[in-house]
């Protein structure tokens, strides 16, 4: 049975349509991805159904007694309350069942046991029982009392600290905000779950639990997102809002992808079609239409050709970005080379001044020298918080590398030390020859609010030109390239959408012909379009790139090597990201912490020893896993022949051949368990799932296999 069926929805904004006949219907354990444009109304479709807003025309029906809930992209009105109090706001049906109890008990603590309706209010005591028992039952349906675990339980996995849950609102950023306004929408434990946005300031961990917890709630939810592997994980079915309608597809994301495109590609012939039969008609008339045989012929034709429905595409289909980098100059083979470095916020490193940074060149680019931290002066007492320590990174000449990590571990504080902009606090970094680097923050920060050249106010378009020092029609044609065409490009910068700050920021970093680029969420506020532009052109581009992104998409298509933050150093990944996630899972498959590898430089090694260092071959490479240098290995003549044993095995042997053969069992059998458990289909329903299977199953097998070839070394 259906929990929400919307039917034939008009909406107006400022006297346009923005909504014509949106109908389709939701039931429970349905997920339905709304897709379209910017400015399509997705998000008011889903305030509509959350009924903040009411359509002008059409019917939306719940199903009586079914709660809603909404999370979209505006941050808590209230700051004064705490983390939890915010949360667990959201659970008013929740909280209405406790007060019911606590005044009940209240009263049944003052009426006489034998049910005399002596109190004041005549209410008996028996009637009291019936009434506690019924709020009882409706406060178990509701999750018992274990339900402020469960909501405070939204908000552990969103990655809030217990120590959060007890700070007031008004300490916490903005992007912690959005996170605590999905957290209360999860802790509501609705029948209608409307999501916005909801993968907007959230790792890839917090991601990755997001998908598990909504493919498990027994919900019917509608979402909007931009992360495709998000979409693709989550949703089971799509509604296409275009050209003010909308149109309802059963089915996964990619799944509608692929029916969009050959949907594209009919309408594409259907219009070359009957543009081939328009011009045979047109190319009729003017021939034979004042000639006397044909004029009757000639007319029908004019008559036929008026009451053709003309089929055009929407003009904002040819809207979208298009661009690449250009081929840019050689630098050296080593672009960085970070060694024995700590990274650290606050402490000295507030009173340092960069050894190494240069005044950023034009276009948004600079030349980056080197440096090592030092030891100058120090502002103020503040601890310093190390982020990073005894890290070890290199990237050579035409790398794509992704830098992964949770919040806070450090990413954003390492790639600005790389560039220059912060220095290290301890250890070495060294930069190569002709090293020009592109730097594009998370905000677009470099922009700021204004004060290029001599105006304090400019333009989107004289912020192009101070940065790139390009005459304003050339400066036209780059942000045109960037969706800022005609007047959108004398929008003041001050004025610009997350969205057109961001597109803004690409264009000035395409045009830099930096050598080096480092990109810190490039797909911030960037819906799926642009995101793929962007993904294309980062593949074509030939220098090096080190990335930081939460979209997993573009991990996946771009970087060929991952640099994972792990227990405050770095650790090297070989592969992209779907390698990255395989050695993950295997990792937690055998067992292992999550951190608990041993330390990895992040130059592209795999082993370390114990203090630390990276094995690193004689020519500067890492070494494979096992790998020791040429100097460990002893000197022939210094082994000595090793004196006989007597025969047959020892007592000790035959202990540890019969733990191998335990072993061999019980890895036998988890091997099974991992078998059964990945016959489900749902284990292979979508790449990232397929990716973590197989990673378990190989976990499973190798374990396997190293516990047979233990045991074979035993009685040998």
């Amino acid at each position: 049975m259906a929990v929400l069926i919307a039917s034939d929805l008009h909406k107006d904004i400022a006297g346009k349509p923005l909504l014509r006949g949106v109908s389709f219907k939701l039931e429970r354990r349905e997920r339905m991805t709304i897709a379209g444009r910017n400015g399509a109304g997705k998000t008011t479709l889903l305030r509509m159904l959350a009924g903040e807003e009411s359509p002008d025309k059409g019917e939306l029906s719940l199903r009586k007694g079914a709660r809603v809930a909404l999370h979209d992209q505006r941050p808590p009105r209230e700051r004064g309350m705490a983390l939890r109090e915010y949360v667990l706001s959201g659970c008013a049906q929740e909280l209405a069942a406790e007060r019911e109890l606590a005044e009940l008990e209240r009263k049944m603590g003052s009426h006489p046991p034998e049910g005399a309706a002596s109190a004041s209010d005549g209410v008996g005591y028996e009637a009291l029982l019936d009434r506690y028992a019924r709020a009882q039952a409706r406060l178990e349906t509701l999750g018992g009392y274990l339900w402020r675990d469960r909501a405070t339980g939204m908000a552990r996995g969103l990655g809030f600290s217990d120590a959060d849950l007890d700070r007031p609102l008004d300490t916490f950023s903005g992007g912690q905000l959005t996170r605590a306004s999905l957290a209360r929408a999860l802790a509501t434990n609705a029948d209608v779950l409307l999501l916005d946005e909801p993968t907007n300031h959230l790792d890839i961990e917090s991601l990755e639990w997001l998908e598990q917890t909504l493919t498990g709630l027994d919900a019917a939810i509608a979402l909007v997102a931009h992360d495709r592997w998000f979409l693709e994980a989550v949703g089971t079915s799509v509604l296409e809002l275009e050209a003010s309608r909308g149109r309802f597809f059963a089915g996964s994301w990619h799944s509608w992808r692929r029916e969009q495109a050959a949907r594209e590609i009919a309408l594409g012939k259907a219009i070359d079609k009957q543009q081939a039969e328009i011009a045979r008609m047109e190319n009729f008339i003017a021939r034979f239409r004042y000639k006397a045989t044909k004029a009757k012929q000639a007319q029908s034709r004019v008559k036929k050709l008026a009451k053709i429905e003309r089929i055009e595409r929407d003009p904002r289909d040819g809207q979208g970005l298009e661009f690449s980098f250009k081929a840019p100059e050689r630098s050296g083979r080593v672009i960085f080379e970070l060694t024995d470095a700590r990274v650290q916020v606050g402490g000295e490193e507030e009173g340092r001044v960069a050894q190494r940074a240069d005044k950023p060149a034009r276009a948004g680019a600079h030349k980056a020298g080197s440096a090592s931290g030092g030891t100058a002066g120090a502002r103020g007492t503040v601890a310093p918080l190390v982020l990073l320590d005894k890290a070890e990174l290199w990237l050579e000449r035409g790398e794509h590398v992704s830098l992964v990590g949770p919040n806070g571990s450090g990413k954003t504080t390492l790639i600005e030390t790389l560039a220059g902009r912060k220095p290290l606090a301890a250890g070495k970094l060294s930069t190569g020859h002709n090293v020009k680097v592109g730097l594009l923050s998370q905000h677009a920060e470099e922009l700021g609010t204004g004060g290029a050249g001599t105006n304090p106010n400019p333009t989107a378009l004289e912020a192009a030109q101070h940065a790139t020092g390009l005459t304003p029609n050339k400066a036209r044609a780059l942000l045109g390239r960037f969706l800022f065409s005609g007047e959108e490009a004398e929008k003041p910068l001050a004025g610009l959408s997350g969205g057109e700050r961001q597109r803004l920021a690409l264009a000035i970093v395409v045009q830099s012909g930096a050598n080096v680029l480092i990109l810190d969420e490039p797909t911030n506020h960037l819906d799926i379009e642009s995101r793929e532009a962007l993904e294309d052109a980062l593949r074509g581009f030939e220098g090096a790139l080190l990335l930081i992104s939460h979209d997993r998409a573009l991990l996946d298509a771009v970087g060929t090597r991952t640099i994972a933050i792990e227990d405050h150093t770095l650790r090297s990944y070989t592969g992209g990201w779907p390698e990255y996630v395989r050695v993950r899972e295997e990792r937690r498959a055998a067992g292992e912490p999550r951190d608990g590898a041993p330390a990895v430089g992040a130059g592209g090694g795999v082993a370390a020893n114990g203090e630390g260092t990276p094995n690193v071959s004689p020519n500067g490479a890492a070494a494979p896993a096992g790998a020791t240098n040429a100097r460990d290995e002893p000197h022939p003549k210094s082994k000595k022949t090793a004196k006989p044993k007597p025969g047959g095995p020892s007592k000790n042997r035959l202990s540890d051949q019969q733990q191998a053969e335990r072993a061999i069992e019980e890895s036998e059998t988890a091997l099974r368990e991992v078998e059964d458990a990945l016959a489900d289909p749902a284990a292979w329903a979508t790449k990232y799932e397929a990716a973590k299977s197989e990673a378990r199953h190989t976990a499973a097998r190798r374990a396997v296999e190293a516990a047979y070839a233990r045991l074979e070394a035993l009685v040998e």
